[in-house]
């Protein structure tokens, strides 16, 4: 089992890690989020129940457990005999993981429960709102249908073709679900220290698609560029809870990368994205091994 151990919560989410820091800019950026989202995701999944595997190993070892299902600790612990403070580890990594899975579900829960209630207050029939308020904010309220909402603060602040930038932009995010992708990557994170600098490439990439996406509608990466980086620069700390969904991303801190992208287009692969796919179904196999093995050491541990 410490083989399958060593690969699934080891090496694939480094691995993972890496090729999202080589490959994110190779690929293109809608193809590139949802890869990296899914792969972080399976990964995730992957280590999970890998650490399950031998948290039960752990808990088998226990001599209340053990007498309760007949089994022998001395064979169950032959099964990690050679570092057998891996089972303990991976049972309090499975206990801070859930918990920090459960924290992630509950806060996206709320943010779309304040997403239906903003949108409840807006307009009917209207796909793009603007809203009173001085300050300078724009983002995608997912739904059916889903919504814009610019303030008044923004439009003020760009001319007709940088608001159809913007507007374009947030259409992208809504065509394309982002903010389920960003939500995969939180959940990958929550589960594996290893996958959140994807989980925050994910939250770039969709950004970065967004971008592309207004690009291919208004025809000029110069405009698309400047209203990205005004709109981005300008936005004050997003305080509706609609805004929250699409938060990751999109912050000050990453418009130079997003503008520099958009100035100075590279030239976009698509069969490197076979490399975390096949991480992913490698994983998924060993994973299943995993299972097998542990099913067959408490079989055994049962007739001894």
């Amino acid at each position: 089992m410490l083989d399958h151990f060593a690969w699934s919560v080891v090496a694939v989410p480094l691995i993972v890690l890496l090729a999202a820091r080589l490959l994110g800019d190779r690929l293109r950026p809608d193809t590139a989020a949802r890869v990296f989202a899914w792969t972080a995701l399976v990964a995730a999944g992957a280590a999970a129940v890998n650490l399950l595997a031998f948290a039960v190993t752990a808990v088998a070892e226990i001599p209340v457990v053990a007498r309760t299902f007949d089994w022998s600790r001395a064979v169950v612990a032959a099964g990690t005999a050679p570092v057998p403070e891996v089972s303990w580890l991976a049972l309090g990594w499975v206990v801070v993981a859930a918990g920090a899975v459960v924290h992630v579900v509950r806060r996206r829960r709320r943010a779309l429960r304040g997403a239906r209630r903003e949108a409840a207050l807006l307009p009917a029939g209207e796909d793009v709102v603007l809203v009173p308020d001085p300050g300078a904010d724009a983002f995608a309220l997912p739904g059916k249908p889903g919504r814009i909402v610019v303030t008044t603060g923004m439009r003020k602040l760009l001319d007709e073709r940088q608001y159809s930038a913007l507007l374009a932009h947030e259409r992208a995010h809504l065509a394309g679900d982002h903010h389920v992708l960003v939500w995969l990557g939180e959940l990958a994170a929550a589960v594996h220290p290893l996958l959140r600098p994807v989980a925050r490439r994910v939250g770039f990439l969709v950004e970065r698609a967004a971008d592309e996406s207004a690009v291919r509608e208004l025809g000029d990466r110069r405009q698309v560029a400047v209203a990205i980086g005004t709109a981005a620069l300008a936005t004050t700390e997003p305080a509706r809870p609609g805004a929250r969904l699409m938060a990751l991303g999109s912050s000050p801190g990453v418009v130079p990368d997003r503008v520099r992208a958009l100035l100075r287009p590279g030239r976009a692969a698509r069969w490197q994205a076979v490399v975390p796919v096949v991480l992913a179904a490698t994983t998924v196999l060993w994973t299943g091994e995993c299972l097998l093995d542990l099913v067959q050491l408490l079989e055994l541990a049962r007739l001894r």
